[in-house]
């Protein structure tokens, strides 16, 4: 876990934001509807950066309202320490987290400064950036890895003149054993979501998924919550789960199209190098001009000249 103890006396802003409200234009995942709760989001970030802090409304929630990206809505945006936090989940790997994070971080920084003006002398201070993913995908991945912005550099060349770093934690039952143990909303988080899974495996999904509630209800886990959210949830876990399976179809069809591609390249190569073959041959025996090898081994003038030379 991240080891960053801060100063907790905080700074109050100017800026007001005001916490997200429901809103189904998009839609929501159980996740951030389980960590919109201040008390449970206290308690991951307790856990993450290994604090204790108890206060709930110590956190300034600043979450963009419009900030969706592909029908799904960003999820929790918040100021602790003097510092601006994105938490993100995600249920399928993705590599382009860092990218998405860049474009939400400039918006947060926009509306932030949003009546302070950038032309004058004084430096304009805002909260450092942090950027957490929190993913349970069926990927397997490292407890805990890094996802970088100059990854989708082309032709970098020296170190990158712009970084972004996302902080990757796997949270599927099982994995940062220490993470869970400190944040037991998550821990149950993961047992929820492995149950759905289980079930899924063999049976419809709806039922599946209220197999998963009724019996997470009955073992104590994420009780109340369910039982108070107990439609929503479902609703959200079908269209969560339906997401994840049609996302590992566009990768499996990817896979082959790339593969498919792979193979007629190799064909191709197979097929050049057999050419080259076959004009080295022939010009070995020095019975051959130089055209009419060309012609035999369907390579081009100017490479059966290459060859001689």
């Amino acid at each position: 876990m991240a080891k960053c103890k801060r100063n907790r006396n905080r700074t109050k802003r100017s800026f007001t934001v005001k916490e997200p409200k429901a809103n189904r234009n998009y839609k929501d995942t159980v996740f951030r509807m389980l960590f919109s709760d201040r008390k449970n989001l206290l308690s991951l970030y307790n856990a993450v950066n290994q604090t204790d802090y108890r206060n709930p409304e110590e956190l300034e929630i600043v979450t963009l309202e419009n900030a969706i990206y592909m029908g799904m809505k960003n999820d929790l945006a918040f100021i602790m320490d003097t510092n601006l936090y994105l938490y993100e989940h995600q249920s399928t790997y993705n590599p382009n987290m860092s990218l998405r994070d860049l474009f939400y971080i400039c918006s947060e920084y926009q509306k932030l400064v949003d009546k302070k003006s950038l032309f004058s002398s004084t430096l304009q201070k805002i909260p450092a950036p942090n950027f957490i993913e929190f993913y349970n995908g069926s990927m397997g991945i490292a407890d805990c890895t890094e996802l970088r912005l100059s990854s989708a550099f082309e032709h970098l060349s020296g170190e990158p003149k712009l970084e972004l770093v996302v902080t990757v934690f796997n949270v599927n039952e099982g994995h940062n054993a220490e993470l869970m143990q400190h944040c037991s909303m998550l821990k149950e988080y993961a047992q929820y979501v492995a149950k759905v899974r289980h079930y899924a495996a063999y049976m419809q999904l709806n039922q599946a998924v209220e197999r998963a509630v009724n019996e997470c209800i009955r073992e104590g886990i994420l009780t109340e919550f369910l039982i108070r959210n107990r439609s929503e949830v479902i609703n959200m876990s079908i269209f969560e789960y339906d997401k994840e399976l049609e996302e590992k179809k566009l990768r499996k069809a990817e896979f082959e199209a790339g593969r498919e591609i792979g193979h007629e390249a190799g064909l191709a190569e197979g097929k050049n190098q057999a050419a080259f073959e076959t004009a080295k041959r022939m010009l070995a025996l020095k019975e051959f001009t130089s055209e009419k090898i060309a012609a035999i081994s369907g390579l081009s003038l100017d490479e059966v000249k290459k060859l001689q030379e």
